[in-house]
């Protein structure tokens, strides 16, 4: 065996920690001037280097069970992401007409009047993009026969699970979910849901927002009104809906002008934040600084029902409404 020259044995061990990086400026910089000189240590300091990426690269690489731990993670978000966009669906009669169902994995989705037509290709789920709606049964039986309870007057919630990603925007999903809050058998004006979201200038946004509502009925945009109490604006034009369902939970309507009202004087009013509901001739009332905000009810039971106590000023359980 070739014994080294003295000085490539002496600086053997920096060679190596040169070519791995390893060493101080000033043996880097010995290391250079020497290879420079010294070809067959050059030589041994470009086999270091090639060994030291080759082990960096070795280090780097994933192991199999990490790689097969990254490929399912990657496959169930796939999976995850077409079950958001699965859509199952049934077209049920009603009194109101047929009704579609839809339902993803987060919850109820779309709730549509449909008339007279019973096939997807006439409801608004047909013109979503990038989604698949499959026709499918028993849970939206289990659904279909609550809601038509609901309609029949023999239930009086719905307390399903919602999907709201059909809302335009986050400012339409937050005044969907402020008037899932209204109570059942009352109504609430535009003015006030709009001054509930804390956008008090927004009715008119606010009315946009509901009429695209995807989910009618089990978001009650039929218990919303006009400030003068008109049932103006359900589902494009379907004003005689909106009377139906209202009438369904003992809220009057009379009609006046050629249109139909909520008869204000007649119903329990309860300004929002207040325990108490009262007679619309309360003395409370008349101090108001925004009278739109204040919520009315068809009935005595249904404020009640509600969790209200009646005021002990104008005392609504001693002087009932007439009717």
């Amino acid at each position: 065996m070739m014994r080294l020259p003295k000085v490539c044995a002496d600086i053997e061990s920096d060679i190596i920690a040169a070519a791995t990086g390893e060493a101080d400026p000033a043996t880097d910089r010995r290391v250079q001037e020497h290879v420079g000189v010294c070809p067959p240590c050059g030589g041994e300091f470009e086999r270091y280097r090639a060994i030291d990426r080759a082990a960096g690269a070795w280090r780097q690489a994933p192991t199999p069970v990490a790689a097969l731990a990254r490929m399912r993670k990657r496959l169930e978000s796939r999976l995850s992401d077409l079950k958001r966009r699965t859509f199952t669906y049934r077209v049920f009669p009603s009194p109101l007409g047929n009704i579609l169902i839809a339902v993803s994995e987060q919850g109820v989705s779309l709730i549509e009047y449909l008339g007279r037509a019973h096939t997807l290709s006439q409801s608004r789920l047909a013109r979503l993009a990038g989604v698949e709606a499959i026709e499918d049964g028993a849970e939206l039986e289990a659904l279909s026969r609550e809601l038509l309870e609901y309609l029949e007057g023999k239930r009086t919630r719905l307390d399903w699970p919602l999907d709201l990603r059909l809302a335009r925007s986050d400012f339409h999903r937050t005044v969907l979910q402020t008037t899932a809050s209204i109570p059942y058998g009352a109504v609430m004006s535009y003015a006030g849901v709009a001054c509930e979201v804390g956008k008090p200038a927004a009715t008119r946004a606010v009315a946009q927002a509901l009429r695209w509502n995807p989910l009618p009925i089990v978001v009650p945009c039929h218990r919303v009104v006009g400030t003068s109490g008109s049932l103006t604006g359900y589902a494009g034009n379907k004003i005689e809906l909106k009377q139906r369902l209202l009438a369904t939970e003992g809220i009057p309507t009379v009609k006046a002008h050629d249109e139909f009202q909520i008869p204000r004087d007649t119903m329990y009013a309860r300004y929002p934040g207040d325990d108490s509901y009262c007679l619309p001739t309360c003395p409370s009332l008349s101090t108001l600084e925004h009278p739109h905000q204040v919520v009315f009810f068809g009935s005595r039971a249904r404020a009640e029902a509600a969790g209200l106590q009646p005021c002990t000023t104008c005392r609504p359980d001693l002087h009932p409404l007439a009717r």
